[in-house]
């Protein structure tokens, strides 16, 4: 017989917890939640590992403001309690939303800050010297503060979180954490949550934790195959254009989706391409200001528009070496980080991994990712929680030693890469369109819409940033996925003739709803 699940109310939470918990629609804890709130409640130290999308950022945000509320029934004076460390900008604005959810019924007792965005350290010194009960932030940011005293935590802290643990180290952090620990008290209670257990990760482990428990909740890194489908493709540059084209002009995949592509210039490509046939959707990557990433995430988990095309530059970073890099590797690395035609790069932004993109049905890897992890937080935007999901990824010739490499790390559990089985001559009809749409996305169109998207989110996100703060429900207007049209788009592309349209793909084997006449993706 199972044991029995323990429930929210079950663990002593605050009455005001356990109304925002009621209002988010979580009627009972994950499995991390139900094993890790408790001990987290009895003070010890953490290391959990558990896949994503499985509720870890409301596993630590619940004791620790709970912690907060109990701790200001006998302590009156005003202080920082509680660091939580994020490697990307973007999971910091997510982290602080979840956590001013949960504290909604309390928002007068716990304060919470983001200090991720790359504001001037002087700007955000008014909102440290509020003292807030909670700060986020990246290790780069957080340490900028306390050089400059903004922030003061030697004496103040009890709880510290690194978040995406495994990405820390990955992307750079590994100096700014170690110069950072020198600015924290000798004791305090830290938790660790990671969705992989990597080398990085012990090295965490034996820097920040004292005889922690340590949370394996997962066989399996991914869901299991009733929940998440994961199919391949086996074909070359053209052929991934044409089948990209077929299966979203034909709406075979439906639901929200996520395509993961391997450089700049190429989610800009694909842009254009898609433009051809009427196809709009957003440009997610490093080159983007951090209010318009944030932007486009929010709007695209609101519903505003289906496809994402990100750009996940540190995830297909060898994540390695560059943890142990010297000085001298770290100046190469600078002058990596700018792309040819393009600005600087925020080597603080990363969209496959820890970011909660919602809802999620489709993940497409265009291009295939370039490391195992890499692989698995890609795929983990989609099939979160107990929602069903559908990843396929084209793999090319080159590609091959890649895809083996994720196929053997998820051998032996009950998550498996399938063939997507089809008669390539089926879509044999859409070639030339393919090919006419090809011709007119030009190198030089490429770099026009780049300079071009780069300019406008520039003026959305510094100067009418002011505005809509004063006016917030005019940002819904600002939409990401417009036309960028350098281009040359030929309007007979956009309508499918009906000669073509009669039984396309039929063949093609994908489980879930049924559109009339063919197998949808999801």
């Amino acid at each position: 017989m199972a044991a029995a699940r323990l429930h929210f109310h079950e663990m002593g939470l605050d009455d005001r917890l356990l109304k925002a918990v009621a209002d988010l629609g979580w009627s009972q804890p994950t499995l991390i939640q139900e094993k890790a709130i408790p001990l987290a409640l009895e003070g010890k130290d953490l290391l959990a590992r558990a896949r994503t999308g499985s509720g870890k950022t409301a596993a630590y945000a619940i004791p620790i403001i709970q912690r907060i509320l109990t701790s200001k029934q006998s302590v009156r004076e005003q202080n920082v309690s509680a660091l939580i460390l994020v490697p990307t900008k973007e999971l910091g604005q997510q982290v602080q939303t979840m956590m001013r959810h949960i504290a909604s019924y309390c928002s007068r007792d716990v304060r919470v800050a983001d200090i991720s965005d790359k504001a001037d350290v002087s700007t955000q010194r008014p909102i440290l010297m509020e003292k807030p009960d909670v700060v986020v932030g990246t290790p780069s940011r957080v340490l900028a503060h306390l050089k400059v005293q903004n922030l003061v935590l030697h004496s103040s802290l009890e709880m510290l979180v690194v978040d995406e643990a495994d990405l820390v180290f990955s992307f750079g952090f590994e100096a700014d954490l170690k110069n950072l620990l020198c600015h924290l008290p000798k004791i305090y209670q830290s938790f660790l949550m990671s969705a992989t257990f990597n080398e990085d990760v012990k090295a965490l482990k034996e820097l920040l934790l004292h005889n922690p428990v340590t949370l394996k909740l997962q066989g399996s890194q991914l869901p299991d195959s009733c929940q998440l489908q994961q199919y391949t493709i086996k074909c070359e540059e053209e052929d991934k254009f044409l089948l990209i084209y077929t299966l979203l002009k034909l709406q075979l995949v439906q639901g929200k989706t996520l395509l993961f592509v391997g450089a700049v210039d190429r989610s800009y490509r694909l842009k254009l391409f898609l433009e051809q046939f009427g196809i709009p959707a957003c440009v997610l990557n490093s080159e983007l200001p951090v209010q318009s990433r944030c932007h486009i995430i929010t709007q695209f988990n609101q519903g505003f528009y289906d496809i994402i095309i990100a750009t996940d530059e540190q995830s297909l970073a060898d994540p390695g070496p560059s943890s142990q890099t010297s000085s001298g590797k770290e100046k190469k690395k600078k002058k990596k980080t700018t792309e040819k035609g393009g600005k600087a790069k925020d080597k603080e932004y990363g969209v496959s991994r820890g970011v909660d993109f919602q809802n999620v049905s489709n993940v497409i890897n265009f291009d295939f990712p370039t490391s195992v992890d890499s692989y698995i937080h890609r795929v983990g935007r989609t099939a979160r929680a107990d929602n069903p999901g559908t990843a396929l990824s084209f793999v090319s010739q080159t590609e091959l030693d890649l895809l083996k490499e994720v196929e053997e790390a998820l051998s032996g559990v009950d998550s498996v890469l399938k063939p997507y089985e089809f008669k390539m001559e089926e879509i044999e009809g859409f070639r030339y369109r393919c090919r006419d749409a090809m011709r007119a996305v030009t190198k030089q169109a490429v770099k026009e819409a780049r300079l071009k998207e780069i300019k406008q989110e520039l003026l959305n996100s510094e100067k009418l940033k002011t505005y809509f703060e004063d006016n917030p429900r005019d940002f819904q207007l600002l939409r990401h996925d417009k036309d960028l049209h350098p281009a040359v788009v030929k309007p007979h592309l956009r309508n499918i003739p009906e000669y073509l349209g009669r039984n396309p793909l039929k063949s093609f084997r994908y489980t879930g709803r049924k559109k009339k006449g063919a197998k949808a993706l999801s």
